[in-house]
């Protein structure tokens, strides 16, 4: 049974910082590429960043581009988020995605 677990999110105060962690089972992360979304209220879900197979290669929205890095642990098959500079426009529920596959999401709150 394939699951995706996301955690690590929660309030941080603006220009604070978190790391969100994706943990996958029932398959194994290296063979895919792993990305992370999110979707605010009201609004439509944002592919927020790709991390591809082999070399790694990323790519991320524009509107996180330099403040968001994405990284993954094939050994551990995890997948993580870590966000700098967070702004209140980031306060979504961030998921974590394999190619067919969809997490239950995390709050992040960012909020003085």
């Amino acid at each position: 049974q394939v699951q995706l677990v996301e955690s690590g999110g929660g309030l941080v105060q603006p220009g604070g910082s978190l790391r969100l962690s994706c943990a996958a089972s029932g398959f194994t992360t290296s063979r895919y590429a792993m990305s992370w979304s999110r979707q605010a209220p009201g609004k439509e879900r944002e592919l927020v960043a790709t991390i591809g197979t082999n070399l790694g290669i990323t790519n991320y929205a524009d509107s996180v581009k330099g403040r968001f890095t994405i990284s993954r642990d094939d050994d551990k098959n995890m997948v993580y988020l870590q966000m700098y500079s967070l702004k209140p426009e980031d306060t979504a529920v961030y998921y974590c995605k394999s190619p067919n596959y969809w997490g239950q999401g995390t709050q992040v709150t960012v909020s003085s």
